[in-house]
């Protein structure tokens, strides 16, 4: 006898968990669906910056910087896995909407099928790749081999940072973000367990960080579908929903491709900024990690809205409620920039604490040079902000081409600064390529968002 994955009943007894955002006011909706998420985040960092702290204070400067090092390629591959993900639960967030439970049910399905294939495409190519794209970007001698030992780890585990990351999204598509606040807390926590125990009391390394961070995402995604299981009827899939669809899959396919190539880009515009910092060595690069690391702390926020804004989207797209649409965008853009102004404030004036966090005794060379970083960005932070809230309603009503066109200018902007100003200023060369990345996407976009919102109309 078959194993029956779910059930196929009417989701009449729906988790309340559940949020429905085409009805109510689009302000207090945007906040209240944020706060679980902007909690969640939060821990997501914490468990990340315990991982830095701990191999900056325990294991040196120079061990730090092989991290570091690595967070361009982590973010091109992990954050591509992420793009796909989050575009395929944009289907699943349009027939919530719409109130297709059938094709909800559908999209569930389609949405484990693809991310597991992707996770499997994505771990093969990783570690093939990751060697030669170290060597690549310049990657000093003295801390190649600390970098490969830390992302080759974290490479092997794609799979579990894939699956949470699709379990998660599907409860957020149905309107659920506290439910995922709660597996990344636990995760957080385990984290911080494994971190003692994998580095300071083995000789493991670096590599201890990586393991630490991916048993703890194994974890979380193990939680996220005993949730789904156990909380969402409405989610229950039967063998029938996986059946082929080819024509659904290009649906799935062609957001989540357009997310994860956004990402991507990107993400090489980082890896190529990344070559340009590496021949500074590595107290730069130490410096320049620690105060990115604090600026995605005090940052927290603009992801969350933008996350909160493709669901929202999503929804009322799938609804037919463009005025909806419209209003919470307006009302988005307000809040995000209020959140914006109050994370450069903080960047500012704790810019030596937050950085002194990452590394016992920082010298005044890496200080310096981090705290030059954060008060050159910390002054575009509101267009950064406003960037993930045009950048994502664009993907969760299903214009996904013009973000990865954003994602394009990103990078072509972040190239032509790499390869251009650390010539003339140096450091400050390296740090003014992020705000020039962000302006060059976020103008665009929001042209493009109020001529696609009209043209809709």
């Amino acid at each position: 006898m078959g194993i029956k994955i779910f059930s196929h009943k009417v989701p009449r007894n729906a988790s309340s968990a559940a949020k429905d955002m085409t009805v109510g006011d689009p302000a207090k909706l945007i906040l209240l669906y944020s706060a679980p998420l902007l909690i969640g985040n939060l821990f997501q960092q914490m468990y990340n910056m315990v991982d830095t702290i701990i191999v900056g204070r325990l294991l040196g400067q120079n061990a730090l910087a092989a991290v570091g090092n690595t967070g361009p390629m982590n973010f091109l591959v992990l954050g591509f896995a992420y793009g796909l993900s989050s575009g395929f639960a944009v289907i699943t967030a349009q027939r919530f909407g719409a109130k297709d439970w059938a094709g909800l049910k559908r999209s569930t399905a389609m949405n484990i099928k693809l991310n597991v294939a992707s996770s499997v495409v994505l771990t093969v190519l990783a570690c093939v790749l990751a060697m030669p794209i170290l060597r690549v970007i310049n990657t000093p001698e003295e801390i190649i081999n600390q970098s490969y030992s830390y992302i080759i780890v974290i490479f092997i585990g794609i799979a579990t940072c894939t699956m949470y990351n699709c379990g998660a999204c599907i409860l957020r598509a149905v309107g659920d973000s506290k439910s995922p606040l709660v597996f990344l807390i636990i995760s957080s926590l385990l984290n911080i367990v494994l971190d003692i125990v994998l580095i300071i009391k083995t000789d493991m390394g670096v590599a201890g960080a990586a393991w630490a961070t991916v048993i703890s995402q194994a974890v979380s995604a193990i939680l996220s579908f005993v949730w789904i299981y156990a909380k969402y009827p409405m989610l229950h899939v039967h063998r029938s929903d996986f059946t082929p669809d080819v024509w659904f899959a290009k649906q799935h396919i062609s957001i989540g491709a357009n997310m994860a190539f956004q990402f991507s880009i990107t993400a090489i515009g980082v890896i190529i900024l990344q070559g340009a910092l590496n021949k500074f060595g590595p107290a730069k690069i130490a410096a320049f990690t620690a105060a990115q690391k604090v600026e995605q702390l005090v940052t927290i926020a603009a992801g969350t809205f933008g996350v909160t804004m493709a669901n929202y989207g999503g929804q009322n797209m799938g609804a037919k409620r463009l005025d909806r649409v419209r209003e919470g965008t307006n009302k988005a853009v307000v809040i995000t920039i209020l959140f914006s102004i109050l994370s450069a404030v903080f960047a500012v004036a704790l810019s030596d604490q937050l950085t002194g966090l990452f590394l016992k005794d920082a010298s005044e060379e890496v200080l310096s040079a981090a705290r030059m970083y954060l008060r050159i960005t910390a002054v575009f932070y509101p267009i950064l902000f406003v960037l993930f809230i045009y950048r994502n309603v664009l993907q969760g009503i299903g214009r996904g081409f013009w973000p990865l066109m954003g994602g394009v200018l990103e990078l072509v902007a972040r190239t032509a600064a790499a390869y251009t100003l650390p010539l003339v200023w140096g450091f400050a060369g390296v740090c003014v390529a992020e705000p020039m990345a962000w302006c060059a996407a976020t103008f665009p976009l929001a042209v493009a968002y109020y001529i696609i919102i009209k043209k809709i109309r």
